[in-house]
């Protein structure tokens, strides 16, 4: 597994980890339609990416023409 691999698997859980905490505690409600759920939906396509190889982003900015990076 890669370095940047790695990387989107543990920001996604961050992401979710911290929405779930700040549910839990009472801070978010999460049964309402909010921004909190676009935040949800980015942690979880890290987390997916990280673990698939398939990431929706990856695939538009292709579209768009972007040019793939050659790494460090």
């Amino acid at each position: 597994m890669t370095v940047e691999r790695l990387v989107r698997i543990i920001a996604g859980s961050f992401i979710m980890l911290s929405l779930a905490l700040a549910h839990f505690s009472g801070s978010v409600d999460m049964t309402q339609i909010s921004w909190m759920w676009f935040t949800a939906f980015v942690g979880f396509n890290l987390f997916q990416s990280g673990i698939t190889r398939f990431c929706p982003m990856d695939i538009f900015l292709a579209k768009a023409g972007v040019k793939q990076g050659c790494g460090l």
